[in-house]
């Protein structure tokens, strides 16, 4: 018999009654039942129970085992009496009575307990993290992930993709996020980066000939920490494609995910690739709010300015005086309650805006239909039904309006629509709804300065091409976009500019010279002056994608060892401060701050 186990924890049924066997595993539980010792024994596949009374030569050690502890056991498997069947366990028809024990490994006192739901700091979570991932919902997420990665390569090969490797130590390349800076020992002074992403590396695979390349990719970058988001490090499924469209690139990632969510979602509806819109990027922010907009919630946003503009509601009214405003309408089918309108008030101020207007259409006593709220009497009936109207509301339902210049509003507004489907009812929750977002703008002005800089991705192809960077620069669109998912940005991509000269144009717009483009992008720069083939690609958070297949909110719900939301490793202690002699090695000195 093998020195730990015959069987796995998982693995035993009625067919083996009668059979000696051995388990390893950890105590779950321990029941003692007078004189009848109960214990559940549970390994990474699944738990036995096991059994031990006074017949047992081991019985006076088994009392002294507790919780967690690590044991091997040999004995007889039996079945349970009919009435004691534990339909919800694989091994739940069987039990094991122990003929011989061996404690493999003591646990001391727990701090936290690995059997149950109890809820424990995430503090004490991430400093003992190897208990908690002994817990069953954390088993259950790693294996989800495993198993999500070993999916999404199987895909990507079955699409005549292979796997290349680039480095972990490379030179620092500004792409939106703060470095990770590696000291150089054989040249003092000088540093490595960790890569942000493996964006220049798999454009140079294109530029040598590898015609498609995917990788299950690191990424580092110093950024402050969300719920959704990762401060150090995460994963993600990386591709790149010559000679290819925009399209051809959405036709080639989009069945992988849309398997992947088929496969590991559950049984929720997955939204059928070819029916994933492709939203531009503006209309996103007028709709939804939100370049990452929650489809499962049928609520579109929509602009209302011409209904106030010379009305009787001062503010909106002088508001649109100014240049660049609008006032945009939230409609909320049923939430016609003062009740709900008022809640919502609320939740705006919460939000730091002063409040958030409101019109909520109900029956009148003579049985008419009227508009009710401070809104409505300002502005008339006329203005009042033009807005129903417009919305497609009726008795029941209510309208919310805020106003001012959008990119001051719209990312209130895009929570406060997802609020009002969540409270409403109105969105679908067992489902996956995709969608693209294209036409991202490549600059942005600074409204104080009047300076431009990039917006998004600057290594993406304007489209247009030279011509349309010789234009006006606030209306140039790159070939780059996203695809949003139940409200997060799941893939990142862009068809890429491979042509020297319209990269030193577009980052000249930008306010970079020839020189800083060639001194920070020398590699790209250079590769793309030997006969650079057309390509693009993008990019998918693995993370992000289990997170939401695990349904939960929380991505350190999801990664193996993450860290907290002050980028500190607890079971690891990192960071740490280095010895003098590392210092010394590396030339560096420490200043401390004041």
């Amino acid at each position: 018999m093998h020195a730990y186990r015959s069987h796995t924890c998982a693995a035993l049924t009625a067919a083996n009654v009668g059979e000696t066997v051995r388990l390893s595993g950890w105590v779950h539980r321990v029941r003692d039942h007078g004189g009848v010792l109960f214990i559940d024994l549970r390994d990474h596949y699944g738990i036995t129970q096991v059994i031990a009374d006074g017949d047992s030569p081991v019985f006076a050690e088994l009392e002294k085992v507790r919780s967690e502890w690590c044991i091997r056991i040999d004995g007889d498997v039996l079945a349970r009496d009919p009435g004691l069947v534990n339909p919800n366990l694989p091994t739940g028809e069987i039990e094991v009575f122990i003929r011989d024990l061996e404690v493999l490994g003591r646990a001391g006192e727990l701090p936290l307990m690995v059997f149950g739901d109890q809820e424990y700091p995430e503090e004490t979570r991430l400093r003992y993290r190897y208990l908690d991932l002994r817990r069953e919902a954390m088993q259950r997420n790693m294996t989800l992930r495993s198993d999500v990665v070993a999916s999404m390569r199987r895909r990507m090969w079955d699409k005549g993709f292979r796997e290349y490797q680039t480095p972990i130590i490379t030179a620092s390349s500004p792409e939106g996020a703060r470095d990770f800076l590696v000291p150089s020992r054989l040249h003092p002074g000088k540093f490595y980066a960790l890569p942000q992403a493996p964006q220049q590396f798999k454009q140079l695979i294109m530029v040598s000939g590898f015609d498609k390349y995917f990788q299950i990719a690191p990424c580092f970058r110093d950024e402050d920490p969300r719920a959704d988001r990762s401060p150090t490090d995460f994963y993600q499924l990386d591709m790149e494609m010559s000679f290819v469209t925009q399209q051809d690139v959405f036709d080639t990632i989009a069945p992988v995910l849309a398997d992947v969510f088929e496969e590991f979602g559950g049984g929720r509806k997955v939204d059928a690739p070819q029916d994933w819109p492709q939203i531009a990027y503006a209309d996103a922010a007028k709709w939804y709010g939100t370049d990452k907009p929650d489809l499962r919630n049928p609520i579109k946003m929509q602009d209302c300015s011409e209904h106030f503009r010379g009305s009787g509601f001062a503010i909106f009214a002088k508001l649109l005086e100014q240049e660049g405003t609008e006032i945009r309408a939230i409609p909320a089918p049923t939430g016609g309650s003062r009740k709900f309108c008022d809640r919502m008030n609320a939740f705006a101020q919460k939000e730091g805006l002063p409040g958030m207007g409101y019109i909520f259409w109900r029956a009148a006593d003579n049985g008419e239909m009227e508009a009710a709220g401070p809104l409505a009497k300002n502005i008339g009936p006329e203005r009042t039904e033009a807005i129903r109207q417009q919305l497609g509301l009726g008795v029941g339902d209510a309208a919310f309006f805020l106003g001012g210049k959008p990119k001051s509003f719209e990312k209130v507004a895009g929570k406060a629509r997802d609020v009002i489907g969540a409270e409403l009812g109105l969105t679908e929750n067992d489902r996956f709804a995709f969608a693209w977002i294209v036409d991202f703008p490549i600059y942005e002005r600074d409204e104080e300065t009047g300076e431009i800089d990039f917006e998004h991705n600057p290594f993406s192809m304007p489209q247009g091409g030279m011509e349309a960077l010789n234009g006006d620069p606030m209306a140039v669109r790159g070939f780059q976009y996203d695809l949003a998912c139940n409200g997060y940005e799941l893939v990142s991509g862009a068809i890429r500019n491979h042509k020297p000269e319209i990269m030193l144009k577009a980052f000249e717009l930008a306010g970079y010279g020839a020189g800083e483009v060639k001194a920070r992008f020398g590699a790209l720069f250079n590769a793309f002056h030997f006969g650079a083939p057309p390509h693009g690609g993008c990019a998918a958070g693995i993370d992000r994608i289990v997170m939401l297949l695990a349904d939960t909110a929380n991505i350190r719900e999801v990664i193996m060892f993450p860290m907290n939301q002050r980028a500190e490793d607890l079971m690891m202690a990192a960071p740490s401060d280095p010895t003098s002699d590392q210092l010394m090695e590396l030339g560096l000195r420490v200043i401390p701050r004041d």
